[in-house]
């Protein structure tokens, strides 16, 4: 059956717009009992089919997978497979990953015996009310697809089941097959069909005729329109027809953290990063805005800023989606369809129509007073240690047209969304659907096998990388060269802050001994032990110096910089609701909850 399933994988391809593809790259893995006989015997057997990757943790291999169908734009992905038991349970927060941020990951997962004869086996869950329990049934809710392969004929149409979710564009996200390890090595008469290659080819779907016509009314009748753009702007290849959009009918554009790069940081309608954490010119063209286009969004807390960032008592949404079910929120109207052909539609029917010159001229003036914001905290002149705006404007700075900056976690993501100016749509690789701690070295070890001719920034907080650092062990096994920045705030800076603004004072959130001295942790010298060439910078010149010379190193560079964990970037006319003790004996905890009450004031329900 394992052979059966690895054949069927390695025919698998994909096409879209006239270009056809292998969908399946190879496969990462740790063997244990429950796959080395099966699915682990199957690759060995067989290496021209699916290249083999050994990873070091399950979590981590699922997470480069995402990123590597991501930086595909979905096009391409890994399958992962480990072993039963805890091999099969750390698959969940990866899964749970993939599927929040609609990316398309294989998790073959070894589980016990299916013919029970030896329950209960090492590492097996008893559940006494359940006889087919097993731990891989966790994996369900995070899945867009579960399956599990009790007789080796079922492979066949589980796996086919499988292939139509992951290269379905509305539907996609982690797809696990269970494979009992008795099943696995067992023999069956397997079509020759199922070995044939398969093309499953993803269409440009487009809304009927009549939700365009009324969009295109929306449009027209609107005064102040705003567009924004998620990541399905870029996995559907729509940036140049929404350059074209934009500029031609003059719609402000802000961006989600999974559209970041919609549009190159510089164009004329570009506003930035919209909601919790989003720009001063973006924010407030939202605010007033009355029609909002939503384009590949599936609106977020943090894009709508909890409810608050689209303000106007008579604002609209239109919301352009290839899943029903997000272009369904907000109660806009709808236009399910493929981002790029949708958009394409909508401009041919708003021939001749553009927006409001004060409208224009309003963007115009915040998008400039915006750009010298972004220069004066990139420069700030701060410490030592630096501020981490600083270093953030340092590696942008030093980086190329086409690298790609990774990051997934704590305060960065929030400063890089706000900050970094995008120049090429695969350029901003920040994983926030999740926002996954130690999502950051997985996750470019996937963009660089993605891409080996970009470079890869991948910016990673202490916490982060104290949570999964040895992934810089497989970049190096595989020549996949990172230049890994570690910023250093001792702790978790971003719950720290939020815990300060709550009236809790950043308790929990620094890395040091119950007496308050600092520990003696070294993180860079944890890289090097790991394989890494590690640089120190103590401030943004010798960061500077640091990353010209990783340019020029052959292999995984680490670079380590403090930074003051108190010097912030500021928030821009935004919130974001996190709930305070109506009663506290703490009276900056009171106040928090005045203030939290006061910002609720806002919320919108959008019905």
């Amino acid at each position: 059956m394992a052979q059966a399933l690895v054949r069927f994988l390695a025919a698998q391809r994909v096409e879209r717009d006239g270009v056809e593809r292998p969908f399946f790259a190879g496969c990462f893995g740790i063997f244990g009992h429950g796959n080395v006989a099966g699915v682990g015997q199957a690759l060995q057997e067989r290496p021209d089919l699916l290249t083999y990757y050994p990873a070091r943790n399950e979590q981590a291999m699922v997470h480069a997978a995402a990123a590597y169908a991501r930086m595909k734009d979905r096009l391409a992905a890994f399958a992962c497979t480990t072993s039963v038991g805890p091999g099969a349970t750390n698959l969940v927060t990866g899964a749970a990953c993939a599927t929040i941020n609609r990316l398309p990951v294989l998790l073959l997962p070894g589980d016990v015996f299916a013919s029970r004869r030896l329950d209960p086996v090492l590492q097996q869950l008893e559940v006494p009310g359940r006889g087919e329990r097993s731990v891989n049934d966790c994996l369900e809710p995070v899945s867009r697809y579960w399956d599990r392969i009790e007789r080796p004929e079922q492979v066949v149409p589980a796996a086919l089941a499988a292939m139509r979710v992951l290269t379905s564009p509305a539907e996609t996200g982690a797809v696990t097959l269970a494979l009992p390890q008795d099943v696995q090595a067992e023999a069956f008469d397997c079509p020759d069909e199922f070995l044939a290659p398969r093309t499953w080819r993803v269409g440009r779907t487009l809304p009927d005729a009549a939700a365009l016509d009324r969009a295109a009314g929306l449009v027209r009748a609107a005064r102040r329109p705003f567009l924004v753009a998620g990541g399905g702007v870029i996995y559907s290849g729509a940036t140049g027809a929404l350059a074209r959009f934009a500029g031609r009918t003059g719609i402000p554009v802000g961006e989600t953290q999974g559209g970041k790069g919609s549009l190159p940081w510089d164009h004329p309608c570009c506003m930035g990063a919209v909601g919790a954490t989003g720009t001063l010119a973006a924010n407030r063209l939202a605010a007033r805005a009355d029609l909002v286009i939503g384009a590949g969004t599936r609106w977020s807390d943090f894009t709508t800023a909890s409810r608050t960032a689209f303000r106007a008592p008579d604002v609209r949404f239109l919301n352009v989606n290839v899943a029903d079910f997000d272009a369904a929120k907000l109660a806009g109207e709808r236009l399910t369809g493929d981002a790029r052909a949708t958009l394409e539609a909508l401009d041919g029917l708003l021939a001749g129509w553009s927006a409001p010159a004060e409208w224009r001229e309003l963007a115009a003036g915040l998008q400039a007073e915006w750009a010298r914001e972004v220069d004066r905290l990139w420069h700030l002149g701060h410490g030592p240690p630096p501020a981490q705006s600083e270093v953030l404007g340092a590696v942008n700075e030093l980086a190329g047209p086409r690298d790609v900056v990774v990051c997934a976690a704590g305060s960065m993501p929030g400063d890089l969304h706000k900050l970094w100016r995008t120049r090429d749509p695969k350029g901003y690789h920040v994983e926030y659907g999740y926002s996954t701690m130690g999502y950051e070295i997985a996750g470019g070890l996937g963009v660089k096998l993605a891409d080996p001719s970009r470079e890869v920034f991948v910016l990673v907080g202490d916490g982060s990388f104290l949570m999964m650092a040895q992934e810089i062990v497989t970049s190096i096994q595989e020549g996949a060269k990172l230049t890994i920045v570690l910023v250093d705030n001792t702790g978790y800076g971003s719950i720290g802050a939020l815990s300060r603004s709550l009236g809790t004072a950043g308790f929990g959130t620094r890395l040091e001994a119950r007496d308050g001295t600092p520990l003696p942790l070294d993180l860079a010298g944890s890289a090097a032990g790991l394989g890494a060439h590690v640089l120190r910078a103590a401030d943004v010149e010798s960061l500077r110096d640091a990353l010209v010379e990783a340019r020029r190193a052959a292999r995984t560079v680490v670079i380590h910089v403090p930074v003051d964990p108190l010097e912030l970037v500021p928030g821009y006319e935004s919130w974001w609701d996190v709930p305070v003790a109506e009663v506290s004996g703490s009276g900056p905890v009171r106040q928090a909850r005045e203030a939290h009450d006061r910002a609720a004031r806002e919320r919108r329900w959008h019905l």
